[in-house]
């Protein structure tokens, strides 16, 4: 089949997804979960006129280099440029606090369970902690913004999903390259890990900031937010493939930068003509990004076989979930921020999404084990998405949390 008809083919799944954000969108719920739901539909009926983009962009490489590449970086900058700076610095210390402490500690204890008690190979289990050791930005912010939550609470879980997302490809990078030669090395191992995940995040966090602040300067010199729009879209993906290229972190480059130009500026390059423009800009890419992101995520079911696999993904997400809870309360416990009510949702909410699947996709055919990492990361994702996602919301109402 010709490139150009599987275009259309993909301009047809992108229409069904508009119009499902549409429908998700007058019944009040939130559109990610019924994209998700109707790509499993589609994975699972292999509609004969959608199986040629199907088979496209489910193809391991292509979905990564999708998700990672290209949307990753444009969601993230949605979410640094909307996140209230106030609020932000207010509860930085605990913010912090989740993404890094809680992030290892999810890793460390998911690592260790997967391990002993399901049997698996260190390797293969550490890899699959990696991939759940940090709540998904794509999945998390995209939802929250449908549900009307306070805003001081949404500003803590953006800020946790935003850094320990970039956490998280750090480790599984660790995790699928150096585990076994740092174990091997004893202590010496440990220290080296150490040194490699500062490496990751110190340098990323400097490209990031050197980037951020450059660009604030330059958007001084204009007032004409069609230009202002462009450079901004050059910092970002800028920002994440400098520091890749470089061996660093290339999400947190972009949420460094993010954050510096979406605060700094802000105050001192933008008009409000211009933040109105950007913001409405970054709402219209993110929304398309999102609507097929999320169908890509059910549609990759046709590439997994769960034969066999279903108490080993049942245990998996109880694993996961009991992780995530001792995780969030170690991290929060010295807080006195953070009411219990709070840390209940923050707990539920804590979802997984397709930056997990695509890190599952793209280890190569040759690691040993790759089929059970993506069958236990799809059954865990699904679950998140649909099961936590459905019911937060009614959670979040039962424990007044909605913003008045």
């Amino acid at each position: 089949m010709h490139f150009h008809e599987v275009f259309i083919e993909i301009l047809m799944l992108l229409a069904i997804s508009i119009f499902v954000i549409g429908i998700a969108k007058l019944i009040k719920q939130p559109y990610s979960i019924a994209l998700v739901l109707v790509g499993l539909i589609l994975g699972l009926t292999e509609t004969p006129f959608f199986e040629a983009a199907e088979n496209f962009i489910t193809q391991s490489n292509v979905f990564h280099a999708i998700i990672v590449s290209l949307f990753l970086p444009i969601l993230l900058a949605d979410a640094t440029l909307k996140i209230p700076i106030k609020h932000f610095f207010e509860y930085k210390a605990v913010s912090f606090s989740i993404a890094f402490l809680g992030t290892f500690t999810t890793f460390i204890l998911i690592g260790a369970a997967v391990y002993y008690l399901l049997g698996l190979p260190l390797v293969l289990a550490f890899t699959f902690a990696a991939l759940m050791s940090a709540t998904d930005p794509i999945s998390v912010i995209s939802i929250f913004k449908t549900l009307g939550v306070r805003e001081e609470l949404s500003t803590v879980m953006e800020t946790e999903s935003l850094f320990n997302d970039g956490i998280a490809v750090v480790l599984f990078n660790i995790s699928t390259v150096y585990l076994l030669s740092y174990i091997e090395m004893g202590v010496a191992g440990l220290g080296s890990g150490v040194l490699l995940f500062l490496k990751f995040v110190i340098g990323g966090s400097v490209v990031g900031a050197i980037l951020g602040f450059v660009t604030s300067q330059v958007i001084r010199l204009y007032d004409d937010y069609p230009l202002e729009i462009a450079i901004s879209l050059l910092m970002y993906f800028g920002s994440y493939f400098i520091a890749e290229h470089f061996h660093f972190s290339g999400v947190i480059a972009v949420v460094m930068s993010g954050l510096i130009y979406g605060s700094y500026g802000a105050r001192v390059g933008m008009t409000e003509s211009t933040k109105i423009n950007i913001n409405s800009f970054m709402d219209t890419i993110t929304e398309i990004a999102n609507s097929l992101i999320f169908l890509m995520v059910g549609l990759e079911i046709q590439n997994i076989d769960f034969t066999g696999k279903w108490m080993l993904i049942i245990w998996a997400i109880v694993i996961v979930l009991i992780a995530r809870t001792m995780s969030l309360y170690l991290s929060t416990s010295l807080s006195s921020k953070i009411p219990a009510k709070w840390k209940v949702i923050m707990n539920w909410g804590g979802l997984k999404g397709s930056l997990s699947i695509a890190l599952a996709l793209s280890l190569p055919s040759s690691f040993e084990g790759r089929d059970t990492v993506l069958i236990l990361t799809f059954g865990v994702v699904v679950f998140s998405l649909i099961v936590q996602g459905l019911t937060i919301k009614p959670l979040i109402s039962k424990l007044g949390l909605m913003e008045k």
